[in-house]
């Protein structure tokens, strides 16, 4: 590896006179240009330290891996009120006969199911079969994701493949139909086998697997449009997923009308997630610097590619959506309606932004939050028994992500002046900023308040945007610090060790090296901000 590294420095280094080294063999037969493992070794030490010669060799590095390309990946959508009713007409039109149906335990009670319900019975094809699953778990663990697999696999066993799975509900019941379709399609040796490293070994899907038809009833998670299934890995208490492209639904039905139902505090912690995603997406390491590079083939490009000329689009757009009206339809989710329909669409387009870009620190940490919390419930949120008997509280999903926020973005804010990202990130964290100062100064009628200068806030581009975001979670009334959840000074470390599996995320972050040191300086900071 020592060789391999001193060839790559050396033949691509201008400084250097010219040589007639050769590459040692593991150079040509890898066709890679350099080892990634070596690499993260490198860039590390050479970003610790403030000696200039390793500051030149990380940038060589830097730019032998550089991947000029970046694409997107997303679902079909189709937008607009009343549109679920449509869902009878797609399974006609795709023949589908046999179709299950994925349904939270609570939407299965109210308009949006009877919609659907409804459409299939009017519309699918005459002898058609529909099986309904509705025993979902509220941010699901690999036990309910078992529970699922089993049950389409036994159905699929004893009467045949299906032509169509429907999932209605929140991300936690479109992540479980995601993972059920791809275990019953193609049943690996273990349950692991398609989960992320380091807990699981991550193989690809494959093949194609059951089209996917994804009906969001909260404006949050966007999994109507990724390739990502989350779940709670109960023996780590961690939180880790499964990411493909063909784990995309193929069709996403975005329905403002299904919100209608929606409480206060699901639209508020939905929300937040949505203005989250948009934030960690744009803030993200740029993909042309992305630690893997560029792949030997583009079926190995990762769906997490870094922040991207395409994913910014979708982020930005979510972000000014959300810093305007999240808000509202925390105040009022029945009746404003265009509130409704504006989240609904941001939490579309801010999936296809961090579908394609991915998120980083912000979403890394709360998977541990969420996943060791003891006795904490929110209002709305339902109390599952056997978590209570197990000493385990629910943490909103959105919740976990955006208290510690405000840590991490004073972090990845302010990089060293010698980092090559220093600028890059520093103009990205000013702009988010600056969009959520001039919503909070909108909503406030500008009276009595200013926005800091461009020029305060670029000395300190970490700390105005995690100040601006401190300003929309007092507005909102949302918990400041992991203190509040139960959390204190004896819990961070476990934190911090339960973050260090979230690698695929935690590399994205535009400030390294994010390690078990930096992360228990970021939960230390996050206990109360």
């Amino acid at each position: 590896q020592f060789s391999s590294l001193v060839y790559r420095v050396y033949a691509t280094w201008p400084f250097l006179p010219s040589c007639h080294l050769q590459p040692p063999p593991s150079v040509l037969t890898e066709n890679r240009l350099y080892n990634i493992h070596l690499y993260d070794n490198i860039m590390m030490w050479c970003r610790r330290s403030s000696f200039p010669l390793k500051r030149v060799v990380g940038r060589c590095l830097s730019s032998l891996g550089s991947d000029p390309i970046c694409e997107l990946a997303s679902s079909t959508l189709r937008y607009g009120p009343s549109s679920t009713s449509e869902v009878g007409h797609d399974l006609a039109y795709m023949n589908a006969k046999r179709i299950l149906l994925f349904v939270d335990p609570h939407v299965a009670t109210m308009d949006p199911f009877d919609t659907v319900v409804s459409s299939i019975e009017q519309h699918a094809p005459a002898g058609h079969v529909l099986d309904i699953y509705d025993k979902i778990r509220v941010e699901p663990n690999n036990d309910s994701f078992k529970h699922a697999i089993n049950f389409m696999a036994k159905q699929t066993n004893n009467h045949g493949s299906y032509d169509v799975v429907i999932a209605l509900g929140g991300g936690s019941t479109i992540d479980t139909a995601k993972a059920a379709n791809l275990y019953t399609c193609y049943p690996p040796d273990d349950f692991y086998d398609y989960v992320n490293p380091p807990l699981g070994k991550g193989l690809p899907v494959p093949g194609p697997i059951t089209p996917l038809i994804a009906i969001p009833t909260t404006s949050g998670t966007g999994s109507e449009t990724t390739g990502v299934a989350i779940f709670d890995d109960v023996p780590t208490k961690s939180k880790t997923g499964i990411a493909h492209r063909r784990l995309k639904p193929t069709l996403g039905i975005v329905d403002e009308d299904n919100m209608k139902s929606m409480p206060s505090s699901v639209a508020k912690y939905s929300g937040i997630d949505v203005l989250c995603h948009a934030l960690e997406s744009y803030t993200a390491i740029p993909y042309t610097a992305r630690p893997s590079g560029r792949p030997a083939s583009p079926i190995l490009r990762p769906a997490y590619q870094g922040s991207n000329p395409i994913s910014d689009i979708w982020s930005l757009h979510a972000l000014r959506e959300c810093s305007q009206y999240l808000p509202r339809i925390v105040s009022d989710p029945a009746e404003d309606v265009e509130a409704r329909a504006k989240m609904c669409l941001a939490a579309s387009t801010a999936g296809m932004g961090f579908g394609n870009a991915g998120v980083h620190l912000c979403h890394g940490m709360s998977y541990a939050v969420a996943s060791q919390v003891k006795q904490y419930w929110v209002d709305d949120y339902p109390k599952l028994n056997s978590d209570e008997e197990n000493g385990h509280g629910l943490v909103p999903h959105g919740l976990s992500v955006v208290i510690n926020a405000p840590s991490v973005f004073r972090f990845t804010g302010n990089l060293d002046k010698s980092d090559p990202l220093q600028k890059y990130s520093a103009d990205r964290h000013v702009e988010c900023a600056t969009i959520l100062a001039n919503a909070r100064l909108q909503r406030r009628g500008n009276t009595g308040q200013e926005i800091p200068s461009q020029r305060a806030m670029r000395d300190q581009p970490g700390d105005a945007l995690a100040n601006e975001l401190l300003e929309l979670m007092h507005e909102l009334e949302i918990p400041i610090g992991i203190r509040s959840l139960g959390y204190s000074e004896a819990d961070v470390e476990e934190l911090a060790k339960g973050t260090l599996p979230q690698h695929r995320v935690t590399k994205l972050s535009p400030r390294q090296p994010v390690d078990l040191k930096e992360l228990t300086k970021l939960f230390k900071e996050a206990l109360d901000m």
